[in-house]
């Protein structure tokens, strides 16, 4: 039987696009069972990192030390993974995110064991517990680094805000069962909490290493080729000088190769609002934070208040993160940035008055409904603003400013308690905010297509 060309063309293409569609099937299956994978791993870190912080601060104050050494401890710890992030985010970025995700998740792992086991000692030093905390925040500053940008390498396209918003998520549902989960194994033993933070490192790692893509961004199309006798694009890399050899050290090479993050941020005006208004909410919620356990500490209340306080808190902040993509659709981001940074300057001053546990825990967790939604919107944007071979490196920047604050506040947050009293942090935040408030309200916000 004749079969003709055109029927052998269209049968060719019924194969093709058959085969075509079998493949975009299997690319959406691997990238959705990546996106779970990536989830239980944000998760189970969120969970443990809250059960056992939560009570790390009670941990020093039942140990005889002052709010102000507390504070010290919370800011030293956090400060100390700032100088790692930004050069763990050059290799990332390079195409070794996912082993130095793995390994890093490993090591915060044994950390966490090695503060099980000082805090089971009857009086362990504070030089001993100080030591575990800081490799702890080491590697989870690494981890922290190299993960930025994972979202743009796992999400199918043009669901990055779906899935920020499942991440977010999920890291405000370990807020809610996380400090219920810590102040419980307190009261127990008081090495139990660290010990299940280093079983959710663990997982973490699990996850980590099971995720189907190898975590690598392709180069962009200016890197894989230019013209014959044109000039070489730019790679991060020290440029070759006469006869081949490097015009600049390895210093320079690696200063520049770490700056490339900071460099897009301070030439993107949206980019440069992202950082700001995140690191200032985030530092102002750190600092209510450790206003509030020292609070609740001078007033009799232990492990259980605190965890009620954050378990409210991160209720209402699980629903803000899910509703945030709808609000912001119906709102309009530049308005509901205004609006919410605004709402949140009297709830700030109202913590100032706050006393028992359920007074904190209503205050809270208002803040912390309005704030992701925020949060949500403006990570999302900047993960699509970000060019992917630079994802870690300026994610390594946010993550910089976010912990310096995050060190800075508690800090502050211990002096203020100490020498002015325990509603000072939270009269301090309700001023820092009302400068943010009037800065997004009179600030020129960048154009419609190339920021919010």
């Amino acid at each position: 039987m004749a079969v003709s060309t055109a029927a052998l063309v269209a049968d060719g293409a019924l194969m093709g696009s058959a085969t075509a569609s079998t493949t975009e099937a299997a690319d959406r299956g691997r990238a959705s069972r990546d996106v779970r994978l990536f989830w239980w791993a944000g998760a189970t870190d969120a969970l443990g990192s809250q059960a056992s912080g939560v009570v790390l601060p009670l941990l020093l104050l039942g140990l005889g030390h002052s709010a102000a050494v507390v504070g010290t401890v919370a800011g030293v710890s956090t400060a100390a993974g700032l100088l790692l992030a930004p050069l763990a985010a050059v290799p990332a970025d390079r195409g070794a995110r996912k082993p130095v995700m793995f390994w890093s998740a490993l090591v915060s792992a044994l950390a966490m064991a090695g503060v099980a086991t000082v805090a089971a000692v009857g009086t362990p030093p504070l030089a001993l517990l100080l030591g575990a905390v800081l490799l702890e925040r080491f590697s989870t500053a690494v981890y922290e680094a190299a993960a930025a940008g994972t979202v743009l390498l796992i999400a199918p396209p043009g669901e990055s805000a779906r899935v920020v918003a499942g991440l977010s998520a999920g890291e405000q549902g370990a807020l809610v069962l996380g400090p219920a989960l810590g102040g419980a194994l307190y009261q127990l033993s008081r090495a139990l909490p660290f010990v299940a933070d280093a079983v959710s490192y663990a997982v973490t790692a699990v996850c980590v290493k099971a995720l189907r893509s190898d975590l690598r961004a392709e180069p962009e199309p200016h890197q894989r080729s230019h013209p014959a006798g044109g000039p070489a694009p730019h790679t991060g890399t020290a440029p070759a000088g006469p006869a081949g050899t490097p015009a600049r050290g390895p210093l320079r090479a690696l200063l520049s190769e770490v700056g490339a993050g900071f460099a897009l941020v301070r030439t993107s005006p949206f980019l440069r609002l992202v950082v700001i208004w995140t690191t200032t909410v985030n530092g102002v919620i750190v600092a209510l934070y450790y206003g509030a356990v020292f609070t609740l500490q001078k007033g009799g209340h232990g492990g259980a208040p605190m965890g009620l306080v954050l378990a409210l808190s991160g209720a209402a902040g699980l629903a803000g993160s899910l509703a945030a993509p709808r609000i912001a659709g119906r709102i309009g981001a530049a308005r509901l940035l205004v609006t919410v940074t605004w709402l949140l300057v009297p709830l700030a001053a109202g913590l100032a008055t706050a006393e028992g546990p359920w007074t904190y825990g209503a205050l809270f967790g208002v803040f912390c409904l309005l704030m992701p939604v925020v949060t949500v919107v403006l990570q999302s944007r900047a993960i699509q603003e970000t060019p992917p071979g630079l994802q870690a490196r300026t994610g390594a920047v946010l993550s910089t400013a976010v912990g310096g604050s995050a060190a800075l506040a508690p800090v502050l947050a211990g002096l203020c308690a100490t020498y002015a009293g325990t509603a000072a942090p939270a009269v301090l935040a309700a001023l820092v905010l009302t400068l943010l408030a009037c800065r997004t309200t009179f600030v020129r916000l960048p154009a419609p297509g190339a920021a919010l």
